[in-house]
């Protein structure tokens, strides 16, 4: 809990809901449940910092169980080729504290919220990791050649995100391209933001 969370509790006299959320919901570790729930997800949203507290926010998607959990404290995920700027893996390399979230939009309506430390990982240091055969076979066959590296999160807190407010969705198909340049499946200049758009 930081201080920041502990003066708005006792101000708003929310400490007894808080300390009962602590006890119940939030795990030092993902438990079985939420390595089942990790496994099905296609998509994340991760939060980082860099070293002067200034944030940034991110989407990251790919095949169902791109993420991966390594045991009860680790998680793995890919780094898919994007657009060169770096943004989160340059707040990492400054400052490891990163958020994951979670939300099965589709069937749960729910979230799991994953804060932890992470290090950057690049492809030739993945034996290193010693890593089971069956993990290594497995980012192997369902990742071949397209992660360009690999963030790996310790995890410091596990917890769920209440399903009250979030959406149900009807997911649709659509062909996704991971890594590609092509600047019309990028979604190109649609805020206009280019110095000649009109």
């Amino acid at each position: 809990m930081s201080r920041g969370e502990r003066i708005l509790q006792e101000q708003h006299g929310t400490t007894k809901k808080a300390s009962s959320f602590y006890e119940n919901q939030m795990l030092h570790y993902v438990n079985d449940r939420m390595t089942a729930f990790i496994a099905e997800q296609g998509m994340m949203y991760i939060a980082t910092a860099d070293s002067s507290g200034n944030c940034d926010s991110s989407f990251r998607a790919g095949p169902a169980g791109f993420v991966r959990v390594l045991d009860h404290k680790t998680l793995l995920y890919p780094e898919y080729k994007g657009n060169g700027v770096m943004a989160s893996l340059g707040n990492i390399l400054e400052n490891p504290h990163i958020g994951l979230m979670f939300i099965d939009f589709f069937e749960h309506s729910i979230g799991l919220h994953i804060n932890g430390r992470a290090s950057i990982i690049e492809n030739g240091q993945l034996s290193q990791l010693k890593l089971s055969e069956t993990v290594m076979d497995d980012l192997k066959e369902k990742e071949g050649n397209r992660a360009e590296r690999w963030v790996m999160i310790e995890v410091d807190e596990a917890y769920i995100h209440c399903s009250k407010h979030i959406p149900k969705l009807k997911q649709l198909d659509k062909k996704i391209e991971i890594g590609t340049d092509n600047e019309k499946q990028k979604g190109g200049d649609f805020f206009k933001t280019k110095i000649n758009s009109k």
